[in-house]
């Protein structure tokens, strides 16, 4: 909390205490004083969020799709707002908007054979990846079975895999009773849940140096091949094409590379000749994100980033996708957070740490303006970026989830990072606001893997503590009918004052948060 030291010196204390520089001195100690937030959190109205959504969410931004005109209405009213509030840019060239260069990949152009016979796209196989234009030549294969890699257990063996064609198959190895070999369960881990297993998968795989990647899985291929074999506007970060390649292959094409795949759990080396001819065609996008900035008084080296993500689904078959919740509810959030740290400032009161406001771009296409934020061209280091405060969805509520108390938030990943960053926000929060705080969604074994699939993601990566918060899905998620009439403007109110307080209390507290659970580098 920042503390203010206030002079008082009544007439009465002045005959009493003279001007002695001893007396003035205890004066001071008697009368120092601390100053609170929450004259500055009660600023973060219903009324102004309801006000903001209506129009942030309304048709007239046509569902907000990166590179749009919508979006560009979006990034615009975004910065009029910053403006309003007299927070400056956070670029040195006073421009609010950071520059995000994207390319929508279209369909490849792409030959593919083994042992001089060829294969067909969409029906026999599809890319997954935003590769470089290459070709692949080789005489052998690596095959790794289903491809799992754990303190316990590796598929891989002692294979060597660098540079290599990795062929791997769907699912994990089970036991004569039907358990899995790993877990010793019948449920389904990331190593064989679709939602998680072809990351987890192609992970191992492209730390070990493997080259290009073929995945089996027959169930999946009909669904992934109508999604992969065609234009569907998935976008990348313009300098983001990687050196490997993954396929996904039908059993055509796995049982001519091994007859044997579906009961053969052995990795081996295939001598196969195989070749791949791949063209990446794309098209060029520009887009922005939106960044403000307050100067911190004491430590202005020192940043805490406050983002939600400015775009959504756009116009499909002529209807406007609003995303009222997604993410027009964080986005607004976001507004009236900083407008009440400007307000502070106006007073003498403002953070001791700067504080950035990051409204990313491209988030439904794949964390992209958060990426670059991290990845290409941080305004600010990420060293010296304490955490990052994340809201991506905070105006509704979860209708499957079992308590009756709408007065809640999700929080994913308080404690992944930092211990102290969780036990701060669990204070903060019994202080202030008395949100029941719902960590269903931070187990590690989530299937929804919502911790990776929003914008906090990208500074978690980079050891930057991170909380994401979060009203959990519902029936109107990422359709039409997500309007800014549905959302719970009290709730909205809440969760944002929650997040203004956490920020108060991190920009003002006397010592950097402790990184004490850092990860490997991603």
């Amino acid at each position: 909390m920042k503390k203010a030291y206030l002079l008082v010196c009544t007439s009465l204390l002045l005959v009493a205490c003279g001007t002695t520089q001893k007396s003035t001195t205890a004066q001071q100690s008697q009368t120092k004083t601390t100053v609170g937030p929450e004259q500055y959190a009660q600023t973060i109205t219903s009324e102004d969020l309801k006000t903001a959504l209506y129009t942030y969410a309304s048709d007239e931004f046509q569902g907000r799709e990166t590179g749009q005109p919508g979006q560009k209405k979006a990034v615009n009213f975004l910065k009029e707002n910053y403006e309003s509030y007299g927070i400056p840019a956070a670029q040195d060239n006073g421009d609010y908007f950071q520059n995000v260069p994207l390319n929508i990949l279209k369909l490849p152009t792409v030959t593919f054979s083994v042992q001089d016979k060829s294969f067909t796209y969409v029906e026999d196989f599809v890319s997954a990846s935003a590769s470089k234009t290459g070709k692949i030549t080789a005489d052998q294969i690596v095959y790794v079975a289903h491809g799992i890699e754990t303190d316990s257990y590796s598929s891989y063996g002692d294979m060597d895999v660098t540079d290599k064609v990795v062929l791997i198959k769907y699912g994990e190895p089970k036991k004569e009773d039907g358990t899995n070999v790993i877990s010793g369960t019948t449920e389904m881990s990331k190593w064989s849940n679709p939602r998680q297993e072809f990351r987890a998968k192609r992970e191992v795989a492209m730390n070990k140096g493997a080259k290009a990647i073929l995945f089996y899985s027959p169930q999946m291929y009909p669904q992934i091949a109508a999604w992969f074999g065609r234009d569907s506007g998935s976008m990348t970060l313009a300098n983001d094409m990687e050196d490997s390649y993954f396929f996904f292959i039908n059993t055509n094409v796995a049982t001519t590379l091994l007859s044997d795949i579906e009961k053969n759990d052995t990795a081996e080396a295939i001598d196969t000749k195989i070749t791949m001819d791949f063209t990446n065609n794309v098209e060029s996008l520009a887009s922005e994100n939106v960044a403000a900035f307050i100067k911190g008084s004491e430590k202005p080296e020192e940043i805490i980033v406050i983002s939600a993500h400015l775009d959504h689904e756009g116009v499909k078959d002529g209807e406007v996708y609003n995303g009222a919740d997604d993410d027009g509810s964080g986005t607004v959030a976001v507004l009236e957070i900083a407008e009440a740290f400007s307000k502070a400032v106006k007073d003498g009161k403002g953070p001791k740490r700067s504080i950035l406001f990051l409204n990313v771009t491209g988030e439904e296409k794949g964390l992209l303006g958060s990426k670059y934020y991290t990845d290409v061209a941080p305004i600010f280091p990420l060293d010296q970026t304490i955490a990052n405060l994340n809201i991506d969805m905070i105006g509704r509520t979860d209708p499957n989830r079992k308590s009756d108390n709408r007065n809640y938030v999700y929080l994913i990943g308080s404690d992944k990072l930092s211990t102290e960053l969780h036990e701060i926000s669990e204070a903060v929060n019994k202080k202030y606001t008395n949100i029941e705080l719902d960590y269903t969604f931070n187990d590690e074994n989530d299937p929804n893997r919502f911790y990776y699939r929003s914008d906090h993601y990208n500074f978690a990566k980079n050891n930057i503590p991170v909380i994401f918060y979060f009203n959990g899905t519902h029936a109107d998620y990422h359709k039409p009918s997500d309007t800014p009439d549905k959302i719970q403007y009290d709730l909205l109110e809440n969760r944002a004052r929650l997040v203004f307080y956490t920020a108060w209390e991190l920009a003002n507290r006397d010592s950097r948060i402790v990184v004490d659970k850092a990860m490997e580098a991603q």
